[in-house]
This record gives structure tokens, C-alpha cells and sequence, in this order.
């Protein structure tokens, strides 16, 4: 038998259970963050949204410290992680970076091996086991992309729950979003009148969301592949 050496319990037991993490345990405080006035976040808003004709993902462009002072007004928070698919980047950006750069290699790798381009349900699979059990600081992105089944988003939450809906919203801003979506969103909507509804939600979200601010970035994500476009100025997209 393996000695194995895990982390003491949750009472500082000597001898560890076999349902302990093998990271260990995360420390007193915020999720493990002992340096939350110090750590990158994104804070945020991210919508993904369908259409028969792809799907649209639009994030703001604000990072922050601690959530208290803006440190980069041009951050690009969804990024090209599979030929037909993009994932928005949610909470402390070296996590978030980490999750992309891990599930582009998978990505990579099924392709190499398979010799075809993994299905975007595999994917949002394979994103929630990693967000679930990997060492990724808390996350909560939004996967979309396109497959021979269609267009798909999934919202993948911090303890690795994967749904799929038409419309998702992630982020500090979600709920001020989610109440422009609610009246906006309709079944049969072109790519322009997704992006549309998706900047205006964003702009609708940066107008009292500390957290998000500073324009929107756009995803196109077709069959065709995928385009990501920033702007500052909402007037232009919306």
C-alpha cells in the first residue's frame, strides 16, 4: 500500500481523512484569497447569448484591485479557446488565465488524437471538472460556441455546475444585465441584434456595477470560427 500523505482535517486531526483535498485545506478568509486587496479581478459583467446563426459573448473591460481601485481599463476578458468556441475570464485574472491556457491544451490535445474538433459540450464537461478540482481561484466564466449540434452557452459556476441556456450572465453586474435580457431577448435573433442587446445589457450593468466599467469587448463566434472586437464607446455597437 501507498503511504500516502494528505492534509490534516478540518480539526487539525494528525491522522488525514481519505476525503480530504490533496491540495489541502483553503485558509481562513475569502475563498483562500489571503490577498484579496492585492489580487487582479476582473469583478465584471459577461452575457452569452444564442442565435440560430452563432452565439455572442460580450464582457466589460475593467480589472480592479481588491475591488476598490481600477487597475487596467483595457482588459480583454473573453478569449478564443477552441476553433468554434470562447470562454469569458471571471474573478482573480491569474485563475482565469490559468483555466484558458489549461483548456486550450485539452482542446489541442483531443484534436491531436482523435483527429476532430472536440464537441462544445464535451468542453463545458471538461470546464466544470476542472473548475470543480483544479487549483483555479474562484471563477465563474461563460463558455460559447458552435458545433455540428448548434450553438451553445454554458455558464459554469466556481463548484463546477455546467448549464446550458439561451442567455447567461455572469459577474457582479449580472442581476442589472439579466433585468435588460428579461425584456430584450427573443427567440430567432440575428448576430447584429444579439450584439446589440448583449452591449446595451453591458452598458446597462457599467452604469452602477463598480465592478465593470470602461466599454465592451464583442465575440462573434460562428462556424466560421471566432472574432473578438473591443470598443469604448457603447454607441458604437449598440
Amino acid at each position: 500500500m501507498n503511504n500516502w500523505t494528505g492534509a490534516s482535517g478540518p480539526q487539525g486531526d494528525a491522522d488525514p481523512s481519505p476525503y480530504d483535498p490533496e491540495l489541502g485545506s483553503l485558509p481562513n478568509g475569502a475563498q483562500g484569497d489571503e490577498h484579496g486587496d492585492t489580487v487582479n479581478k476582473t469583478g465584471t459583467t459577461t452575457i452569452g447569448i444564442t442565435t440560430d446563426d452563432g452565439v455572442v459573448i460580450a464582457t466589460d473591460m475593467r480589472a480592479s484591485l481588491g475591488g476598490r481601485f481600477v487597475s487596467n481599463k483595457d482588459v480583454q476578458k473573453v478569449e478564443q479557446i477552441h476553433p468554434t468556441g470562447a470562454l469569458t475570464l471571471v474573478g482573480s485574472v491569474g485563475g482565469a488565465q490559468s483555466f484558458i491556457r489549461t483548456l486550450r491544451s485539452e482542446v489541442n490535445l483531443y484534436e491531436s488524437r482523435r483527429g476532430e474538433t472536440m464537441p462544445i459540450e464535451a468542453l463545458a464537461t471538461l470546464a466544470g471538472n476542472f473548475a470543480r478540482g483544479g487549483p483555479f481561484r474562484a471563477i465563474n466564466p461563460i463558455l460559447g460556441g458552435v458545433d455540428s449540434e448548434g450553438s451553445h452557452v454554458y455558464s459554469i459556476d466556481p463548484a463546477g455546475g455546467v448549464m446550458a441556456d439561451d442567455y447567461t450572465v455572469t459577474g457582479s453586474g449580472m442581476q442589472l444585465a439579466y433585468g435588460l435580457l428579461e425584456q430584450e431577448y427573443e427567440e430567432g435573433l440575428s448576430l447584429d441584434e444579439a450584439q446589440s442587446v448583449a452591449a446595451r445589457a453591458i452598458k446597462s450593468a457599467v452604469e452602477r456595477d463598480t465592478g465593470s466599467g470602461n466599454g465592451v469587448f464583442l465575440a462573434e463566434v460562428t462556424e466560421e470560427g471566432v472574432d473578438i472586437q473591443g470598443h469604448n464607446d457603447f454607441d458604437a455597437v449598440i
